[in-house]
């Protein structure tokens, strides 16, 4: 089965007015476009293009003919401005938590809500244009370092040091205590003197507070890793992966889930408590994600329940449930026969038999579950 379907990019504010539909080769809208997302989560679910379900949504059409929902959500993300620091939860908090905010009576759509559905939200990102992003906490002697250079160029940052050594930092940053707003006055004051020893420490400072100003999560950030990617490279972000993507386009895969645990950078509402409960503090000395070749592709394979590959040429598959993007258009030879996609259309597929993806350029995100 191939059922091809189709979206609309998000406008979330932070999106690139620019980076999306050049990528995708659509018009512009003019304003931000953030995220095209492919899948059947409710929040923004991809529509069926053709066939008899045509304009009817992707969960919708599969639900009518009795088939399984996606167990996974791709995106297209394109951001020009840092979006917030998260981390999300792992498969026993986000069922808890939904039960939870369920039971209390808050509704799914309430902006105070933490857990708009009961799933876990492990995801990758490949960059497709170079990638800035935060991810995981750095090791504690590389955090010390940066600060211990804040506090010597403006002693009023001291006090952040004093929480680094007690490593309860994050907890203090995010506490609304009244002496953090000066120590974020005062780092960000003493940015420009630390920026020949430490430049990616600087532009994270610069950049942050360009787009959030006073927000505690500039100097959280300081707690974290920077991250660079070329092109092809990735980053896989687990449960507890507290994280902030800064700018790039990339290719996202993620669980079928929008359950978000935000810790600054955003207007949206912060949960201190669950997030504190959720994240891991574990220093984490590279986040990348190793890449895998195959033929006619190259493959990302996290720990988790879904692989996405980068289809460059003709590229087999034994069998699947997937999403598929077609960046420069191509075909699929399934279920004997071979349907042509255009210029950044989409499918759903769902086989038991070989299938033969022959493509430019295409993301399969695949579920790795398959009976």
């Amino acid at each position: 089965m191939l059922v091809p379907i189709a979206n609309e990019p998000r406008d979330y504010a932070w999106g690139s007015t620019t980076l999306l539909s050049e990528y995708l080769g659509r018009t512009a809208s003019g304003g931000p476009e953030a995220e095209l997302w492919l899948g059947a989560h409710p929040g923004s679910p991809s529509v069926v293009t053709a066939g008899a379900h045509a304009g009817t949504a992707l969960g919708t059409a599969l639900e009518a003919d009795g088939a399984r929902q996606p167990g996974m959500l791709l995106k297209v993300l394109a951001a020009a401005q840092p979006l917030s620091l998260q981390a999300h939860p792992d498969a026993v908090r986000a069922r808890d938590g939904f039960a939870r905010e369920d039971a209390a009576g808050i509704p799914r759509d309430a902006p105070h809500r933490s857990y708009r559905d009961p799933h876990p939200k492990p995801e990758i990102i490949v960059a497709v244009t170079p990638f800035e992003a935060l991810s995981g906490f750095r090791p504690p002697a590389e955090a010390r370092a940066v600060v211990d250079a804040l506090a010597a160029a403006d002693e009023r940052v001291a006090p952040l040091r004093e929480h680094v050594l007690e490593g309860d930092a994050l907890a203090w940053l995010l506490s609304g205590a009244g002496d953090v707003a000066p120590v974020v006055a005062a780092a960000v004051a003493a940015a420009d003197a630390i920026a020949e020893a430490h430049p990616a420490e600087a532009d994270t400072i610069a950049r942050l507070s360009a787009a959030h100003p006073g927000d505690p999560g500039i100097l959280v950030a300081l707690l974290l890793n920077r991250v660079s990617l070329a092109p092809g490279e990735a980053l896989f972000l687990p449960a507890g992966n507290l994280h902030a993507y800064l700018s790039g386009l990339g290719i996202e895969l993620m669980g079928p889930s929008d359950n978000v645990l935000r810790g600054g950078l955003t207007p949206k509402h912060v949960d201190v408590a669950e997030l504190l409960a959720v994240v891991d503090p574990a220093p984490l000395e590279d986040p990348r994600l190793p890449a895998e070749q195959l033929e006619g592709a190259v493959a990302y394979r996290p720990a988790a329940p879904f692989e996405l590959r980068r289809i460059a040429g003709v590229h087999a598959v034994e069998r699947g449930r997937g999403l598929l993007l077609a960046v420069s258009g191509g075909t699929v030879a399934i279920d004997g026969g071979s349907r042509a996609l255009g210029r950044a259309e989409a499918a759903w597929i769902d086989t038991a038999e070989p299938f033969e993806i022959d493509a430019a350029e295409a993301w399969l995100a695949l579920e790795l579950d398959t009976p």
